[in-house]
């Protein structure tokens, strides 16, 4: 089968301007509950996916992340690039992050704090993208979380020097074990060099698959006084 062959209709839902919250960040949270399958309103919707999946997925496919996310930066030069990391929190302020400040990403979002973020869940056909201005998270707030990350994870924040160049797989690892007899037990301290980003939305798009490619798109775009404009797009 080549590519151009490959192809599936959406058919679980759709999506009414009456439909929506008039914050983003609550419609947001409300399609990341149902993703997560942790709204009890969810049941009846989510004992239909789980139909759909046993007859058109394979038994086999492994479960998805849905804090997973791609993060979009660009250089100063405009020069975009792309990569999956992780939500690890929404609030009012935007969508946070952590990663090392020194990796590539962390380069291009001090050279041009813009970003955009894409969620895709598939067993819900829906997508939401996101874009916006990044700031730093408080370093205390970084430290917060950093406490809560496996021992493990905390040393390969040390290890890691995310984005350069490595002789080999081993040099790596000889760091990761050099590391934790450096810091025994659970004293693991975090880096000067690792922290947390959020994305502060300036617009959120919400998709929703429809038949025949005839799908459901909206478009918050935020105002100068704060407040949010809903627009349905052409799909």
């Amino acid at each position: 089968m080549s590519l151009a062959d490959l192809r599936r209709e959406y058919t679980l839902s759709g999506l009414r301007r009456a439909d929506l919250d008039p914050d983003p960040i609550v419609q947001f949270t409300k399609w990341f509950e149902q993703a997560a399958g942790s709204r009890a309103g969810g049941k009846f919707r989510r004992f239909c996916i789980n139909i759909y999946k046993s007859i058109f997925l394979a038994e086999t496919s492994a479960p998805m992340d849905v804090n997973a996310m791609t993060l979009a930066t660009a250089d100063k030069d405009g020069r975009p690039s792309a990569r999956v990391v992780l939500l690890k929190g929404v609030d009012p302020r935007g969508f946070i992050f952590f990663t090392n400040f020194d990796s590539r990403k962390g380069q291009e979002l001090a050279q041009n704090p813009k970003a955009a973020l894409n969620f895709y869940w598939h067993s819900q056909e829906r997508q939401v993208c996101v874009a916006g201005d990044i700031s730093k998270l408080p370093d205390a707030e970084a430290e917060a979380y950093f406490k809560t990350r496996p021992r493990g994870s905390r040393i390969a924040a040390w290890a890691s020097r995310q984005s350069a160049v490595l002789p080999n797989r081993e040099a790596l690892e000889t760091e990761w074990k050099q590391l934790e007899a450096k810091y025994p037990g659970d004293n693991v301290p975090k880096p000067p060099y690792w922290g947390g980003y959020v994305l502060s939305p300036i617009r959120i798009e919400f998709w929703q698959g429809r038949p025949s490619r005839m799908h459901d798109r909206f478009r918050y775009t935020k105002q100068t006084d704060g407040s949010w404009s809903v627009e349905r797009l052409s799909p």
